[in-house]
């Protein structure tokens, strides 16, 4: 399989995948913008705790 029969086929599965897709509407994007900014805030809040044990304890 030369580069340009590579090509090809990315070109085409690309293509494939944008047809499949779809924009989010307003309330779906409201959600993935609230369970993100939940993880967010969580991941941010572990590594604040984990930090403030490193400080007080070593």
């Amino acid at each position: 399989m030369g580069f340009m029969e590579k090509l090809k086929t990315f070109f085409f599965e690309c293509m494939r995948v944008l047809k499949v897709t779809k924009k989010p509407d307003r309330l779906e994007f409201k959600t993935i913008v609230k369970v993100s900014g939940i993880g967010i805030l969580i991941i941010g809040c572990i590594g604040f705790i984990i930090h403030v044990l490193d400080v007080v304890f070593f």
